[in-house]
């Protein structure tokens, strides 16, 4: 598969794992898992780990939980600029199955993700199927970027649901942030540090509920967390911030304001009216936010991207 605007992902030969990847040096803060209750072994699901690697992981695993640190499969690209700008991304994939959510199509995102060219991509509701080619590690490996991925819950097509980094620098650590405070689902948030020229850098990627008082429990443990306590830090998702609440609030007093007069409208992604996706930055600027705004967006995902352009050097 060739680098480029026009490549599609497309199914491709198992690969053997890239030998010394250096993911033991990273340090993932998991949550414990509870002990098994007596009985039967649970039923248990393949899940991929790599080019052509499967492994079972049991389906009463408690969730959320770090699913894979990964670095690209093959040469990675160049690092990004140095002239102290970095261009992140959020992007809601839907499961990659289009904006009604009933046609599972990748090679849509896949080609909006590559129209992006972020130096750093927060993706949500990244399904991650058991028992087919994996969505995710083709767009990373296309554009060479280091992954991070969290699992958030268990599909039921069959396969894994959850939020990733995507990354043109190696990840040092990583962080799961449990956010499941709603009885209805469960969410969290993955945080990832990595170095630039000018320093680490942690960029956060999560889904907000919908319901004001669960968001805004979970607005408050965001802020409390270490992982995005100083800064230069990165907070993008899907907020559902679909009417101006506490919790948006919380965030804008916290985090530094944009220069925009208003959010970039980006649901539904035919004919943006909610903001819902978000950049939120604190220990740098937030130069610029922007929808990204495509015939490829408007049919991929029921979200369109939003992107924005950081000075570290603020």
């Amino acid at each position: 598969m060739s680098r480029g605007r026009g490549a599609t992902l497309r199914p491709r030969e198992p690969r053997p794992a890239a030998e010394g990847s250096g993911l033991q040096s990273l340090h993932a803060r998991v949550p414990s898992k509870p002990d098994p209750p007596p009985g039967p072994p649970p039923r248990r699901s393949q899940r991929r780990i790599g080019p052509g690697a499967l492994t079972e992981a049991p389906q009463s695993a408690a969730a959320p939980y770090l699913g894979e640190l990964r670095v690209p499969n093959g040469k990675p690209p160049d690092l990004a600029r140095s002239d102290g700008r970095l261009v992140v991304a959020s992007y809601n994939v839907h499961r990659w199955s289009g904006i009604r959510g009933t046609r599972f199509a990748p090679e849509r995102a896949g080609a909006v993700i590559q129209e992006l060219d972020a130096d750093v991509l927060a993706l949500q509701e990244v399904l991650r199927p058991y028992d087919a080619d994996d969505p995710l590690l083709e767009v990373a490996d296309l554009a060479g970027y280091h992954l991070a991925f969290v699992v958030t819950r268990r599909h039921r097509r069959g396969g894994e649901l959850g939020n990733a980094i995507l990354s043109r620098w190696p990840l040092q650590g990583a962080h799961v942030i449990d956010l499941s405070y709603g009885r209805l689902e469960q969410r969290a948030a993955l945080a990832a540090t990595f170095r630039t020229d000018e320093g680490p850098v942690t960029v956060a990627s999560t889904h907000l509920a919908l319901v004001d008082a669960t968001r805004k429990q979970q607005v408050r443990a965001l802020l409390g967390h270490p992982a995005l306590a100083e800064g230069p830090a990165v907070l993008l998702g899907d907020m559902n911030a679909w009417r101006a609440d506490p919790s948006a609030r919380d965030l804008a007093r916290v985090f530094s304001a944009h220069h925009n007069r208003a959010w970039p409208a980006t649901y539904p992604s035919v004919a943006p009216v909610l903001a819902l996706d978000r950049a939120y930055v604190r220990g740098a600027r937030l130069a610029h936010i922007r929808a990204h705004d495509s015939p490829n967006a408007r049919r991929a995902s029921d979200h369109l991207p939003v992107v924005a352009t950081l000075h570290l050097d603020a």
